[in-house]
């Protein structure tokens, strides 16, 4: 019963990727604007939910309170309603590709972070901590860095573009102070 209780961050995911999916195609006036509009409003929803399961432990170890405890206890449900929020996007920026016409090669940049979401969120239960041992731990750590990278960079690219650079410059100083926060949380550990 409490694990139930416990899963309020993946329905904060689903209605937060379901509705900002609703949100761009209710926008779009063109079909394949309503999917790009789709597809950038269900990636921007996924970053801050991504976030706080990257940072988790991190905000723990540097400020232990009854809020980063619940945070850590949580972060897989928080990692589940991320993945929920990708896969939702992916299905987004698919269409969005397809309906402009474009190849599909445009969506392998992203292809290594989404094998990396896929192969986390099947791994994220205890049976399979248990099935993976160590494997797990590595699994799940190279997994989040590389997400972590792949969205750094795909803000950090409409910096250059005026019409996207607030939204790149938003987003990379998000992915980077969450990155900060990682190192500062690793130094203490370190030092103690």
């Amino acid at each position: 019963m409490n694990d139930i209780k416990r899963r309020w961050p993946l329905a904060i995911g689903m209605v937060a990727g379901l509705g900002s999916l609703y949100l761009g195609l209710s926008l779009g006036t063109t079909e394949p604007e309503a999917w790009n509009l789709a597809a950038r409003y269900t990636a921007r929803v996924g970053l801050p939910i991504f976030l706080l399961a990257y940072a988790a432990s991190s905000l723990l170890r540097l400020a232990p309170s009854p809020t980063t405890k619940a945070l850590v206890r949580d972060r897989r449900w928080w990692g589940l309603a991320f993945a929920f929020t990708h896969t939702v996007h992916f299905g987004a920026l698919y269409m969005a590709v397809t309906t402009r016409g474009d190849s599909l090669s445009l969506l392998a940049p992203g292809a290594v972070a989404y094998l990396a979401i896929l192969a986390m969120a099947l791994s994220s239960s205890d049976a399979a901590m248990k099935a993976l041992g160590a494997n797990w731990k590595r699994l799940h750590r190279s997994g989040i860095h590389v997400i972590w990278l792949v969205f750094t960079l795909a803000y950090a690219k409409r910096i250059a573009e005026a019409e996207t650079m607030l939204t790149g410059l938003v987003g990379t100083a998000l992915c980077l102070s969450a990155a900060a926060l990682r190192l500062a949380a690793w130094r203490k550990t370190r030092r103690a």
